[in-house]
């Protein structure tokens, strides 16, 4: 047996209990632990890398991310406790240092942190000393201990972030911070803590800490000294929780176990399965609770507050601030972005999954599919969890009432077999459910198998193994023989076998057809905890307490390979039966392969192998000869091809030269016929010109006699009316009189309408209230109106395009115009009898006088509410000039900075030629190296002739040494890689600034443009509504006047001005086509036209 080394390639789950465990590497990159390894999972790709931990580890304590995201710090229990720090850089994660506690004893270290240089590392170790421990890890260096508490544990340790001299230290009952002064750790600060119990903290500033507690408060030190404390959560809503919970052992409080800071605030867990976001107050130091952030139900589950329970662990947040990520107790990986909080502010938000849910719990049972690439776990968390290891995604899960034991996956993998503690149940596997079909009275069924064809399955009741048919559902086989319980099963390939072990140092060998006993091996010494068998089914593998692994042929055990101290718990063989897998207890993997049970089958399958390469070989001689015979042929094909195109080229040639000759007959015959046609065309257009001139002239001569008479009878109409309105004057003194009657009941209708309007007024200012509510609507309509304005852009287009048709129409009109002076000729007979209807309208317009001047008190105060309106319109547009004013200087900043970043983009090419023409110029080196080793070898055959060694030596200095080189080279060297480093490092402080500043600057320009698209929505919307209410106004204004002027006018002059108006109202009409015709449409962005009164 050789040992093979075997790789992981994908983990489902995370290691729990690890102080730490969540880090973000890079924006899609996490890091967090997963059994004895570190994996470093893309939240993108879904892909895992791994950094290993030591082989002989016991446990894993807690993580360490430095500031600079390069270096990786592992606390882990070997022999004695030891901290490991990690290359990330490094495509395999290198190890660079392994520090311990030197000279010192500890069992443990419980924390850890990075130096804000990530030159310097501190680690606290555990109890009973709880010493604190400050390494120069590069170098291995201790530069300072101290103790940091008596009895208390301690929770979390950390770095000042501008400070590396400054330390703070939380605990149970300890609140320290600590100053790296002449090579020794002195307090710095002296606070009262004996009642708190400090969960965790963070630093806000180089000089304020913000602490949480197991009871709920958060409290602030600046300077060392208490500032302010505060509870996360309200006061009556923790009285209610103490209230349900009274009789209950454990704690209600909402601890404070995790709290991470960022440049708005900070984060903290509060209580089971919630986060809160702060925000720090403009006025003072004081932290505004702004969100608060919850862990979702499970799907699936059956108590659905059981996820919200979830205690949180660690927090993070990415590099860039996007997302914040949290790791629960029960082992679950949650994420949400940021922004997207912030912008929800009225709605509770709620965390997603970074990859999938895993089990929270020890998993019992574990099986694969044949057919399909997937696994079936099951666990005491209560699910069944079905993965896919190709896609590495978890396909389907779900949580019974009851703990599962034991699973099965049917090779079709359309069926699970599960042993739960009442019940063995065979289920079907659906699309989006796991389903139950049948129930088996086997209770806590320990080991379940479906044979390889799928027909059968063995499940473990005790003592006893029962074989059931999968297609009757009948208990086909009862296998009894061991005296203690049984711990393992498993078919043979054919399923004509089936193998068992167990407690009492038992293996056996069943037959499944007839239920007999075929062999045995017994050792009463040892307790059988697993087996497996070959494909052959004649050698079986098993392991058991003893520590080590029996392979057992023929009633016999053949060979015994003993593990060390390690028991072995479980074996497993591949379906091509070369390697064996054996878990052992400590959670370790060995892999073992199988030579030379396989030396035959190998020598066999190389005879079968030869025979049909001599096949193929005699099959690839009498092809070869038939390809020979067929390349003959194609010679001559291709001969007589030859030929027969050049004839037709030939023919060809001399087509093409007769079809030519012909066709320049036909073009010269064509293009004399059109310079006829063009000289007759321009014939015709000089008659045509003569003509319109003639016609021109004939018009302009008859419109200016028709103005002429005209003007005659305006002058005998204006006579006319001078008279009426004379008559109308005494009219109007004889109605003074009773108008002063009609006051008086008009005042007490006005008394009327006055209390309407305030009922009017209360009620519209309830609309003004829903109004508001529904501005949060249209804020999302808002967007929709965004595409409808595109949609408005094209319909522009086709509006130009209807311009062009309106011109047509525009030419219409001006015959229509000479069609309405016809018509006012036969206006004057119609004159006549509206000179009949005068009589019968002076009767109205007695009646129309009085509600004249009701009317007019009306318009008097809508004018004065009209005013103010105004002045406020007058002030948003005012505000609307400074924000355009505001967005030009984002923009203006914007342009900057990309200028900016242009610049060092040429900057970075520029850099990067040198560095290919240094590469170059080691290429050429590399080349003199080369010819002076060739030149070497030459002169080592001289070794024994020193005359022609100094001659030969000579000449390679001459060759390849210049003395100025020697002194030049060293000094430019070095200094090359000094500025290299310099200017490296300088670009890259350079890059962060700017990208910091375009994220700060995105997110305020972003805030700036909602706010103005909300302040366009509310002033377009009032703005309508004005105008809606102008123009019933002066609608009806213009109603009243037009029946007051009609009443005084005489019958003859409103005819002539009803027909000037018209006319007017065309010509009008006709300028703003022809102007909008020459000048450009308006576009969806410009500015509305002013209010005209």
């Amino acid at each position: 047996m050789a040992t093979v080394v075997a790789q992981s390639h994908y983990i489902f789950g995370l290691r729990t209990g690890v102080r730490n465990n969540l880090l973000y590497f890079d924006e899609q990159t996490v890091i967090f632990p997963c059994g004895n390894n570190c994996v470093r999972y893309n939240i993108n790709q879904k892909c895992q890398k791994f950094i290993p931990g030591t082989e002989r580890s016991q446990d894993m304590q807690a993580l360490a991310i430095s500031t600079n995201r390069r270096y990786l710090a592992v606390s882990e229990c070997v022999e004695k406790a030891t901290i490991t720090v990690f290359d990330l850089q490094h495509e395999q994660s290198r190890k660079r240092k392994v520090l311990t506690g030197g000279e010192i004893a500890v069992d443990k270290f419980v924390c850890m942190a990075f130096s804000p240089d990530s030159k310097y590392l501190i680690g606290q170790a555990g109890g009973p000393d709880w010493t604190l421990f400050l390494w120069m890890w590069e170098k291995k260096k201790v530069m300072a201990t101290v103790k940091t508490s008596t009895d208390g544990p301690i929770n979390q340790i950390s770095f000042n972030p501008e400070d590396n001299t400054q330390i703070c230290v939380s605990g149970n009952g300890v609140f320290k911070i600590f100053r790296y002064a002449g090579e020794i750790l002195k307090q710095s600060s002296t606070f009262k803590t004996d009642t708190h119990h400090f969960l965790c903290h963070t630093w806000m500033s180089t000089e304020q800490v913000i602490a949480g507690t197991d009871a709920g408060q958060l409290m602030m030190f600046e300077s060392g000294r208490l500032r302010w404390e505060m509870n996360v959560t309200p006061a009556e809503r923790k009285i209610q929780s103490e209230k349900q919970d009274s009789n209950e052992t454990f704690s209600t409080l909402p601890r404070v176990t995790a709290i991470v800071a960022y440049s708005n605030g900070f984060a903290c867990s509060a209580g089971p399965g919630t986060v809160c976001l702060f925000e720090k107050r403009e006025e003072e130091d004081q932290y505004k609770k702004t969100k608060e952030i919850k862990i979702p139900p499970e799907l699936f589950s059956n108590d659905a507050s059981s996820a919200e329970q979830q205690e949180i662990s660690t927090l993070c947040i990415s590099p860039s601030e996007e997302t914040l990520a949290a790791s629960t107790d029960r082992g679950q990986l949650y994420g949400i972005s940021l922004s997207l909080a912030e912008l929800n502010k009225g709605v509770c938000a709620q965390f997603e999954h970074l990859s999938h849910s895993s089990h929270s719990s020890v998993i019992t049972g574990l099986s694969t599919c044949i057919r399909k690439p997937l696994i079936a776990t099951c666990s005491l968390d209560r699910s069944v969890r079905i993965w896919n290891f190709e896609t590495n995604v978890l396909e389907m899960y779900k949580e019974f009432q009851e703990e599962a034991y034991s699973i099965a996956l049917h090779p079709t993998g359309l069926y699970i077999l599960v042993g739960f503690s009442d019940k063995l149940r065979l289920m079907t596997l659906l699309i989006d459910d796991i389903r139950t079909f049948k129930e088996f009275t086997v209770r806590s069924c320990r080991e379940c198998a479906f044979s390889n064809g799928g027909h059968l399955f063995a499940a473990v009741n005790g003592n006893v193994i029962n074989i059931y048919s999968t297609t009757t559902f009948e208990d086909v086989l009862n296998l009894k023989g061991h005296n203690e319980k049984v711990r393992a099963i498993a078919f043979s390939a054919e399923d004509s076998r089936l193998v068992s072990c167990g407690m009492d140092g038992a293996v056996y060998e069943w037959n499944t057809l007839t239920g007999a006993r075929e062999s045995e091996s017994v050792l009463k010494t040892c307790s059988y905890t697993g087996v497996t068998i070959s494909p052959d089914a004649k050698t079986f593998f098993a392991v058991g307490t003893d520590c080590s692994l029996k392979e057992i042929q023929d009633c016999q055990i053949l060979k015994e390979v003993r593990t060390g101290d390690v028991v072995c718990t479980t074996v497993a063989m591949s379906r091509s039966g070369r390697a064996l897998f054996i878990g052992t207890s400590t959670g370790r993997i060995s892999m073992t392969e199988l030579q030379e049970e396989n030396k035959y089958q190998l020598s066999l399958r190389d005879i079968e192998y030869k025979e049909k390469i001599n096949e193929l070989t005699e099959k690839c001689i009498q092809q070869i000869n038939s390809l020979n015979v067929l390349k003959a042929e194609k010679e001559k094909k291709q001969a007589a091809h030859v030929k027969s195109l050049s004839e037709v080229l030939e023919k060809h040639d001399k087509e093409q030269q007769d079809m030519e000759s012909s066709n320049n007959q036909k073009l010269m015959l064509e293009y004399e016929k059109y310079q006829e046609l063009q000289l007759k065309l321009h014939k015709v257009q000089q008659e045509y010109e003569q003509q319109l001139h003639s016609v021109e002239e004939s018009k302009t001569r008859a419109l200016e006699e028709m103005m002429q008479s005209y003007e005659a009878k305006l002058e005998e109409k204006m006579m006319l009316v001078t008279q009426y309105q004379d008559e109308s004057q005494q009219k109007v003194r004889e109605f003074d009189e009773y108008i002063k009657q009609e006051e008086e009941d008009a005042d007490m209708e006005i008394h009327e309408i006055r209390i309407k309007y305030e009922q009017n007024l209360k009620e519209e200012k309830k609309a003004n209230t829903r109004l508001k509510v529904e501005l949060d609507t249209t804020t999302k309509q808002f967007h929709v109106l965004q595409r409808e304005i595109e949609n408005r852009n094209l319909e522009i287009e086709k509006l130009k395009q209807e311009v062009q048709k309106l011109q047509s129409v525009i030419k219409a009109l001006e015959n229509d115009i000479t069609g309405l002076k016809t018509a006012i000729q036969k206006r004057d007979g119609i004159i006549q009898d509206k000179e009949k209807s005068i009589y019968e309208l002076k009767k109205k317009n007695d009646t129309l006088n009085k509600t004249i001047e009701v009317m007019e008190f009306r318009a008097e105060y809508m004018e004065e509410q009209i005013e103010p309106k105004e002045n406020e319109i007058q002030e948003l547009k005012e505000q609307m000039l400074e924000m355009e004013v505001e967005l030009k200087e984002f923009h203006k900043t914007n342009t900057q900075l990309e200028l900016k970043i242009a610049e060092l983009t040429l900057k970075l090419k520029t850099k990067d030629k040198e560095m290919h023409k240094e590469m170059r110029k080691v290429q050429d080196i590399g080349v003199l190296v080369q010819r002076f080793k060739a030149d070497l070898h030459t002169c080592v055959e001289f070794i024994q002739d020193p005359k022609r060694l100094k001659e030969h030596i000579r000449e390679l200095y001459k060759c390849y040494v210049q003395p100025s080189d020697v002194v030049e080279k060293v000094a430019v060297d070095t200094d090359t890689q000094k500025e290299n480093h310099r200017q490296r490092e300088h670009y890259e402080k350079i890059i962060t600034t700017l990208k910091n500043q375009l994220t700060r600057d995105t997110n305020v320009f972003q805030a700036n443009n909602t706010k103005l698209m909300k302040d366009n929505v509310i002033l377009m919307k009032e703005i309508n509504d004005l105008r809606q209410e102008l123009r019933a106004v002066r609608m009806q204004l213009h109603n009243y006047d037009s029946q007051s002027s009609f009443n005084k006018n005489n019958k003859s002059s409103q005819s002539l001005e009803e027909a000037e108006k018209i006319i007017q109202f065309q010509r009008l009409e006709i300028q703003r086509l022809k102007q909008e015709i020459n000048g450009q449409m308006p576009s969806s962005r410009t500015k509305l036209p002013p209010l005209t009164n």
